[in-house]
């Protein structure tokens, strides 16, 4: 990753003026090159990227796999196909809601002050915080009230607990006084909540029932959530240094985090390479590999931030055919 020397001193006084400025921009190639955003002049586009759609694939896939394995516990007739509509809501409500938040959470901080990716709606001052800190709010409270409508149908008043702990999971993980995320535990939680929760919730709340099938499915869509998560962090390694945001990757170094990343990405094949010998149409989610393995490789040479986007794009599509191949060949 190509970065501009600075001198701590530097930084720590760019980082505060970020802060005080906050028609700073997030984005330093932007800002050497004097293109400001002015507050108050944001585009329909601009909130589209601040929901960052890239990482949206990371809903749909549990989602699908986990209703997937719900068809193999029970007749396709019976499977409740609204239910499953409601937990796409949800996952997707919670996405889009942490990645408002983490806008938020992160601009306000400066964390985002001197990032090298797209430029963040808080932190180019494209958008007052308070504005980006309610549309977060309000998909949370999507998420919820799509929750609720599962809890009501399904009449498992337990499951009202899980959904309150995803959506303080959601906002902790940069926001608070002690976020999670800063201390390198974004992976773990990710994959607790976007692959075993909602893989296996998926599957629960449309038959009260979690089979083998949609454990193993929920570890490996987990574990390509930590990739999208890990190669993410990989491209914000100096500028998390700076922040003092101790991801994981910022823990073990740039050469681990690489390494480390290819294990999540690639583990969860296995897991299908298993799920293929019960069920033969899987084999195809193999095919998703023609990502995974560019994926691996460009994280692995990359020297620029564009390069890890491009990775990151191909590890959340692969993430997107492997929840559906999977999904797909459970009910076939």
């Amino acid at each position: 990753m190509h970065l501009v020397a600075q001198t701590s001193r530097q930084t720590q006084q760019n980082s505060g003026a970020a802060r005080t400025n906050p028609a700073r921009s997030g984005n330093p190639a932007k800002r050497a090159a004097g293109v400001e955003h002015p507050l108050g002049r944001v585009t329909f586009g601009d909130w589209v990227s601040g929901a960052r759609l890239r990482t949206l694939t990371l809903a749909v896939g549990p989602v699908a796999a986990g209703t997937g394995a719900a068809v193999v516990l029970t007749d396709p007739e019976v499977v409740h196909w609204v239910r499953a509509l409601l937990c796409l809501v949800v996952a997707l409500c919670l996405q889009i809601g942490v990645n408002y938040a983490n806008d938020y959470s992160d601009g306000i901080r400066g964390t985002d002050a001197h990032r090298v990716g797209p430029a963040r709606l808080t932190a180019s001052g494209a958008v007052a915080p308070k504005r980006v800190l309610t549309v977060a709010l309000v998909f949370f409270g999507l998420a919820a009230v799509a929750g609720l409508l599962l809890v009501i149908a399904s009449q498992q008043w337990w499951l009202l607990a899980v959904g309150a702990v995803a959506i303080v999971a959601a906002w902790f993980y940069t926001g608070g006084k002690r976020p999670y995320g800063y201390f390198g535990l974004g992976e773990l939680v990710v994959f607790i909540f976007f692959g075993l929760v909602a893989t296996a919730g998926s599957t629960f709340v449309q038959v009260l029932d979690v089979n083998l099938e949609s454990w193993l499915a929920g570890v490996a869509l987990g574990l390509v959530a930590c990739a999208v998560l890990m190669v993410n962090n990989i491209r914000d390694i100096a500028q998390d240094k700076v922040a003092g945001k101790r991801t994981l990757a910022v823990l073990i170094g740039a050469r681990w985090a690489k390494a480390l990343f290819c294990v999540f990405l690639l583990a969860p094949f296995v897991i299908v390479a298993f799920l293929a010998l019960l069920y033969p149409l899987a084999w195809l989610v193999l095919f998703a590999l023609l990502l995974a393995l560019p994926a691996c490789l460009i994280t692995i040479t990359a020297k620029t931030a564009p390069e890890l986007i491009l990775a990151l794009q191909l590890t959340s599509f692969t993430g997107l055919l492997m929840g559906i191949g999977l999904g797909l060949a459970f009910a076939l």
